[in-house]
């Protein structure tokens, strides 16, 4: 699990738009398994990605054809099971429709979170090599955010977990930390060698949690 954090402006997003490849570098290079970026057919680039953006997208139909988009033969296991992980089963064990409950346009009859929860169960379906969250936690409480991370970690410890977040809470578990300031990098490691000895991750830190909670000593 990679994680970047930083304050507003300090590039987290520019790093999602590269890895999309919605624009791409000027110096230097991204590497996948060892190959640039560049290398990679759009089609064979985000087959091995699941994107999960700061406001979820849901669309006219019901929860079963949102979770497939652009999937071809998902099975309602593979469909239960990510629902599962990202902590909205509820949505489909409280209506007799399950899987068929209805979706309105823009994802209008179900709450932020909800529809947050149904965009990340959508990406996790997909079964992606790289699963990329853009700020994705931000809508959620803190509890579901860390139960939906706990049931993560084992699902995708075959594959590349990529956070952006602003919440310390939800990277502070990340195997590897990158603090950004103003498209620069400040500081990296895991969450306890930062807070320790970077100065910008502190101040985002203390802001947020408690030395107790930080595990600061």
């Amino acid at each position: 699990m990679l994680a970047f954090i930083g304050s507003t402006g300090s590039g987290k997003s520019t790093i999602i738009l590269l890895l999309l490849r919605f624009y791409d570098v000027t110096q230097g290079e991204i590497l996948i398994n060892g190959i640039n970026i560049k290398e990679y057919s759009f089609d064979a680039l985000y087959q091995m990605m699941g994107y999960v953006p700061q406001k979820g997208t849901l669309f006219r139909g019901d929860i079963q054809t949102n979770l497939s988009l652009g999937q071809k033969d998902v099975d309602e296991e593979r469909m239960i099971k990510a629902l599962s992980i990202a902590q909205i089963k509820s949505l489909v064990d409280e209506s007799e429709a399950g899987l068929h409950r209805t979706i309105d346009q823009g994802g209008a009859n179900v709450s932020g979170g909800q529809k947050q929860r149904l965009s990340i169960a959508r990406a996790l379906v997909k079964r992606p090599r790289i699963l990329i969250f853009d700020d994705s936690f931000s809508a959620l409480d803190y509890r579901t955010d860390r139960e939906l991370r706990k049931a993560l970690k084992p699902t995708m410890k075959e594959a590349l977990t990529v956070i952006i977040g602003q919440r310390i809470g939800t990277i502070m578990d990340a195997d590897h930390i990158i603090v950004l300031d103003q498209g620069e990098v400040v500081g990296q490691g895991t969450h306890h060698e930062l807070v320790l000895a970077c100065k910008p991750y502190q101040d985002i830190a203390f802001a947020q949690l408690s030395k107790e909670e930080l595990g600061y000593v």
